[in-house]
């Protein structure tokens, strides 16, 4: 989402007294994968040889429009902001490009281990890099503009206390007592995660309750599934419920024993700020890998366990014995939630904030 404008249709947002201008800046998105083999642009996602084709003429021309843009809100030098916030990925590149025409300094924020292409490029020329995940010594030593703030996340998100989880549970019409299993693949859903819950849902029942997430793309493949999901009297009698998407995340997630999701750097935040013991399931193929490098950067610092995609497609009980591992031993759970909650910064927002505003005043000197 762009710059000193947000992006949405041009008009004023007025906000705790605070006026807003909000105003469009295109962009244009390329179908990319972690490796460039040709056979993945169809093997991971629904997606025609004439799709892939114009999908990125038209993601090129997206890239040539919001250039032209950008060079159109930034070229008067009395409408140029002080400093500028990029955040998003491949929507900030065309302003980020004018930013350095116009030589505005500009600060990025990426979510991820690994930087994606559009960061990448303006990497170099940033005043200042905030990052998601933590970093290395060596790293920040390397480059001192580097700096780890954590990912902001809603101020809903915050540690669940054992009695919290009871009555969340309760909420949710699970047996408080019983261990939760919450398995998400976000907004959209995974349809791996999707076909291997199925698979092992029944050996699931036998030891934790179970709450799947399906996704708006997803769910009305899983509709099967509603067998499991059994009412009395408006009492849950089977510990299985489906949903297509949650309103309230926080609180499913937060009543949960354990989280069994994709490895987002978003996600994976939240889920730190709610002490969560997590399984990660990353897909591989997305750009630079960054879900598996997120993954494998936590499961270095036994913060999360991790099971491999491609695995878990071939054979879903790897992920059946992984839940079940987990839910048998609330010892290393609780260790688990301790050491990612650790890797969370809960003052992210703040620390961002801070560094905006230091070098918006640092170039008005």
């Amino acid at each position: 989402m762009g710059v000193g404008w947000v992006e949405g249709r041009e008009k004023l947002k007025r906000r705790k007294g605070t006026i807003i201008r909000v105003r469009r800046i295109p962009a244009g998105k390329f179908h990319r994968y972690a490796s460039w083999h040709f056979k993945d642009y169809f093997t991971h996602l629904d997606i025609t040889l004439k799709e892939l084709i114009f999908g990125n003429i038209l993601g090129f021309l997206g890239f040539l429009a919001g250039l032209v843009t950008a060079f159109v809100r930034l070229v008067r030098p009395s409408t140029r902001p002080n400093i500028i916030f990029l955040k998003g990925g491949y929507v900030c590149l065309p302003v980020g490009l004018m930013a350095r025409l116009f030589k505005i300094p500009y600060i990025i924020h990426e979510s991820d281990v690994v930087a994606g292409l559009a960061n990448r490029i303006l990497m170099k020329k940033a005043r200042r890099v905030a990052f998601g995940m933590p970093l290395s010594d060596e790293i920040l030593a390397k480059h001192p503009n580097y700096v780890w703030t954590g990912i902001p996340v809603g101020a809903e998100f915050k540690p669940i206390t054992p009695t919290k989880m009871e009555s969340l549970k309760k909420a949710f019409s699970f047996n408080p007592v019983k261990p939760l299993v919450v398995i998400t693949g976000g907004s959209q859903g995974s349809e791996n995660l999707n076909d291997a819950t199925r698979l092992i849902l029944p050996e699931l029942l036998k030891f934790t309750s179970v709450a799947l997430v399906a996704g708006r793309k997803h769910y009305e493949n899983m509709l099967d599934l509603k067998q499991y999901e059994n009412w009395e009297k408006a009492s849950l009698e089977s510990n299985f419920r489906m949903w297509e998407f949650n309103t309230t995340m926080n609180e499913l997630m937060g009543a949960a024993d354990v989280v069994v999701s994709r490895a987002g750097a978003t996600t994976i935040a939240e889920l730190a700020t709610l002490k969560k013991a997590v399984i990660l399931v990353p897909f591989a193929p997305l750009p630079g890998g960054h879900q598996v490098k997120n993954a494998e950067r936590l499961q270095s610092v036994n913060a999360v366990a991790v099971v491999n995609d491609s695995e878990m497609v071939k054979d879903p009980l790897v992920l059946l014995e992984a839940i079940r591992h987990l839910v048998k031993s609330p010892r290393q759970c609780a260790n688990m939630a301790d050491r990612l909650h650790e890797e969370a910064r809960t003052d992210a927002a703040k620390r961002l904030a801070k560094i905006i505003l230091e070098e918006a005043q640092g170039g008005q000197k």
